[in-house]
């Protein structure tokens, strides 16, 4: 399949809605997802089938998104803690997002492991690992409550 500008070297599924402009490249998006306006992903990340990722949001290098999540619009990932002096000692750092998170808009995620069914707060700073089933938001995020089964 040829590809627009903008678009390169990518494993795009079926029924996959882009909103041009982006900068995609050598990364895959399952099916049925929608990427808007405005949005990069970098290569080696990874978006799971039945997502959205709205628009002016950065996935980096190293973040998998898992199956039927919602990226909010702005919202920043990163693959780096800074730790390291120099850039010759740079490590990337990998973001693994569980099925079913919602991110609100402009928040921003450093390299955490994020669990199913989790909710973020816009606006907020992801500093460390969210386990499955509890809603977070804040700078720092932080837990506010625990999602019930009903």
């Amino acid at each position: 399949m040829k590809y627009k500008l903008g678009i390169n070297d990518c494993n795009i599924g079926e029924n996959v809605k882009i909103i041009e402009p982006v900068n995609l490249y050598g990364c895959s998006i399952g099916d049925h997802c929608f990427i808007g306006p405005f949005v990069e992903i970098q290569k080696n990340a990874m978006i799971n089938e039945k997502t959205r990722i709205q628009s002016h949001s950065f996935v980096c290098e190293g973040v998998t998104i898992g199956i039927h999540c919602f990226i909010g619009h702005g919202t920043m990932f990163t693959n780096d803690l800074f730790k390291t002096p120099t850039i010759e000692n740079w490590k990337m750092r990998k973001t693994n997002i569980g099925n079913n998170v919602r991110i609100g808009s402009n928040s921003t995620i450093l390299p955490v492991n994020i669990g199913d069914n989790v909710i973020i707060g816009a606006g907020s700073v992801v500093t460390k690992d969210v386990p499955a089933n509890y809603v977070v938001a804040g700078n720092p995020a932080k837990i506010l409550r625990k999602i019930s089964d009903e």
